[in-house]
């Protein structure tokens, strides 16, 4: 590595690492997280590189990591990867499955929830859940009672800090009466604009960080997949309305305006994506997930990429005059997992 790109590294760690707070009690990550998730999926790296992998996002001077109990074995993953630096990265997991298992339908029995904590603490070999988020709200448990529990939880040690995802405006303000919510968990991204409606104003007035899951769209925003891409039928994205061909074809407006953006920039669209959500506001920390090295530095190199104001109204002014086409999720499986 010459002297130059050296520096540079340098400086894109520093950009990386520098601390966002999530939530009023000042939960300390960096500029952007590591959604750890797709190393649990069909066609992921082995353990040995996802391990490597992990382990490089955290020398690359990400310190924020995201899984779930229901995201298979990622849980041992993620544990086994970061056990040699615990005390120096915060740790997300996820409750609120029966089972574990998404198509089961939701469990956020007061009950189900300690049986995750403990069996989290297991396989992510440590003694404490930094961020335990409610994985999607259960319509059949009170959400004061969600939040007892968990705060239980905090007064034995066993949590640091309770958080939603996917969860609406009443549910955040309910939860946070009982126990301060110190991160929502939610999709957002130029593709997905919902939360700017209501949600990230009441995130702002009762002190809640954002971390958007996707922020690249699922890869759309990225400028590599257009209305000829053939996606591999154990792609998940086969499924989501959002990404038929049509509905490829139809939303590629939003993708041009990205890759213009970059080219002006000298930067990716992907970099670009990631820079507008992180300049949209300062609680708010992306957490891209990828299973290739050099879109994981291509994902930190956009923590040095600074937009300005004229640059971001720009793009928000354009992004005003496209309508995205296509739903998230196929109705059977939006009624099961919620929102």
């Amino acid at each position: 590595m010459n002297s130059k790109n050296h520096e540079h590294k340098g400086s894109e760690i520093e950009n990386v690492s520098k601390s966002r707070k999530l939530g009023k009690n000042g939960l300390g990550v960096s500029t952007m997280g590591y959604g750890c998730m797709g190393l649990s999926f069909p066609n992921a790296p082995s353990k040995d590189e996802s391990i490597k992998l992990i382990r490089s996002a955290f020398e690359e001077g990400i310190t924020f990591f995201d899984t779930a109990q229901a995201y298979g074995e990622n849980e041992v993953l993620v544990g086994e990867a970061l056990e040699p630096m615990r005390k120096d990265v915060v740790i997300a997991t996820k409750f609120g499955f029966k089972e574990g298992k998404t198509m089961l339908g939701m469990d956020s029995n007061p009950e189900s929830i300690r049986a995750t904590a403990e069996a989290s603490l297991k396989r992510l070999k440590t003694d404490y859940i930094d961020l335990f988020y409610q994985h999607r709200v259960d319509p059949n448990v009170p959400i004061e009672e969600v939040a007892g529990t968990v705060k239980d939880l905090i007064q034995e040690g066993k949590v640091k800090h309770f958080g939603l995802c996917e969860a609406n405006t009443e549910t955040i303000r309910k939860a946070h009466a009982v126990l301060p919510v110190t991160a929502l968990q939610s999709e957002y991204s130029m593709f997905y604009r919902e939360p700017e409606k209501e949600i990230i104003p009441t995130l702002e007035e009762l002190g809640i960080g954002l971390v958007p899951f996707s922020p690249l769209g699922k890869g759309f925003l990225t400028g590599t997949i257009n209305a000829n891409t053939e996606f591999d039928k154990t792609d998940g994205r086969t499924m989501s309305p959002r990404f038929s061909k049509e509905n490829r074809e139809a939303n590629q407006d939003l993708v041009n305006l990205v890759v213009a953006m970059a080219k002006e920039k000298n930067a990716t669209p992907a970099q670009i994506a990631l820079a507008w959500l992180l300049a949209k506001k300062p609680f708010i920390v992306p957490i891209p997930g990828t299973s290739k090295l050099h879109r994981l530095q291509e994902n930190i190199g956009s923590t040095g990429i600074s937009l300005s104001d004229d640059e971001l109204n720009t793009i928000n002014e354009k992004l005003a005059t496209i309508k995205i086409s296509g739903d998230r999720y196929p109705k059977n499986i939006q009624k099961k997992i919620g929102k």
